[in-house]
């Protein structure tokens, strides 16, 4: 098939590696790479960026601009972020132009929340609509697509089924790996599933709270209840919050539908409230450790992304730290393997923020070291230098990637989340 693939997503991105790897001819529209360049944003995934690389030379993917596009070709595949809906809008009215037979196959891969895929079809109506819901984790991209036990198709009529199952057939070619389900239920599930992981999240950080009060160590009790099978571990780690501009996206949208359906959730209102707040407890740990002596201070932080492996920073833990530490008169000294660019754009140049390429420049005469995301590189750091250069050994560890005992062995003060 001829496939045009529009937005810049990582999500986009993926759908145009693996679906031209399977033959597909792919015209990928990633239309803003004149300023965001492909290397650029996936270069946190290089399986990903190796594939896409080797279909391009391959030749069956091609960057274009809209007007390149075939007119013969058979589906097209819009994948938005939340911000970027009325730039999909605007293509779509660019194709309602276009001298195309319809009926095509059209796919919403775009993060937008309930009904975004009829805001889609009002302007291509006599198309074959299907949602596709966005389901790739960074960091483990092509995996989390290809590899998913069941692929969700919001899909309302049968015949349509045909052709979604013949696009895919070569990642998912057995007939028990679709769920079809009406569009707007399937727009649901997406957020649902969000959500749940959501509750997880925020509900091993109010327990972290409360083991904290009492003296227990809230990794035992993280690994207790993974063991059990009805539970499991993903998603139930501690730490200072989940941020990401998709699932934070979606846990709001939810919240937001149940409120306006007229519906009671206490519960959802509270994960968002949770996780908020959670974005503060290092600060809190911080300000209790100094007395509220915080002026002229300097503090390190380690990690800017609100996870490993991405260089995106929307809803960070990074902000509320940020500008918590500035109204106490605090210079931050920063450092993140990739993020370093994005937080620049978004607080520019500063006197009380000190950009770190290296992760122990960031720790010269600090008094703590804070360390937000887990990035691989943290995990066992040489704190004989970390000792040597900090000016108090005060380590605060926001995603619990450490022993406390041992890192108290080596003469420091160390405070995690629940431990």
């Amino acid at each position: 098939m001829k496939i045009a693939v529009f937005g810049r997503t990582l999500y986009s991105g993926v759908l145009s590696g693996l679906l031209a790897d399977c033959g597909h001819e792919i015209f990928w529209c990633n239309f803003l790479k004149s300023h965001h360049s492909a290397e650029h944003i996936y270069a946190q995934d290089k399986t990903l960026q190796d594939l896409l690389s080797a279909q391009e030379k391959n030749g069956f993917l091609t960057h274009c601009t809209l007007q390149d596009v075939p007119v013969d070709t058979d589906a097209y595949v819009y994948s938005f972020n939340p911000t970027e809906q009325d730039f999909g809008i605007e293509i779509l009215k660019e194709l309602g132009q276009r001298q195309i037979i319809h009926p095509k196959l059209m796919i919403n891969a775009s993060t937008l929340g309930l009904h975004g895929t009829e805001k889609f079809k009002q302007y291509l109506p006599e198309d074959d609509w299907i949602y596709l819901p966005d389901i790739v984790q960074e960091g483990n991209s092509l995996a989390s697509f290809s590899q998913a036990e069941q692929l969700i198709v919001g899909c309302d009529f049968e015949h349509v089924q045909i052709k979604v199952k013949e696009l895919l057939r070569p990642i998912y070619p057995r007939p028990n790996q679709y769920l079809f389900m009406p569009i707007l239920d399937a727009e649901f599930t997406k957020l649902s599933i969000s959500g749940m992981l959501a509750t997880r999240i925020s509900y091993i950080n109010d327990l972290a709270i409360v083991a904290e009060k009492l003296g227990i160590d809230i990794e035992f009790v993280r690994q207790g209840m993974a063991a059990d099978s009805r539970i499991g571990a993903s998603y139930l780690y501690p730490g200072a919050g989940f941020g990401g501009e998709n699932f934070s996206h979606d846990i709001l949208t939810l919240v937001d539908t149940v409120t306006g359906s007229g519906a009671k959730s206490q519960l959802l209102s509270q994960v968002w409230d949770i996780n908020e707040q959670q974005k503060e407890v290092l600060f809190a740990k911080l300000w209790n450790y100094y007395h509220g002596n915080l002026t002229g201070k300097t503090v390190a932080i380690w990690g800017a992304s609100f996870k490993e492996n991405t260089a995106r920073v929307q809803q960070s833990p990074i902000h509320p730290m940020l500008k918590a530490l500035w109204a106490q008169g605090v210079t931050v000294k920063l450092h993140d393997p990739q993020a370093l660019a994005e937080i620049e754009k978004i607080y520019g140049h500063r006197s009380d923020l000190i950009y770190c390429t290296d992760q122990y420049d960031a720790v010269n005469e600090a008094h703590a070291l804070c360390v937000l995301t887990a990035w691989k590189q943290y995990s066992s750091p040489n704190y004989s230098a970390l000792l040597k250069n900090m000016r108090h050994p005060l380590i605060l560890d926001g995603r619990n990637i450490y022993n406390p005992n041992y890192v108290k062995e080596q003469g420091f003060a160390y405070m995690g989340v629940g431990r």
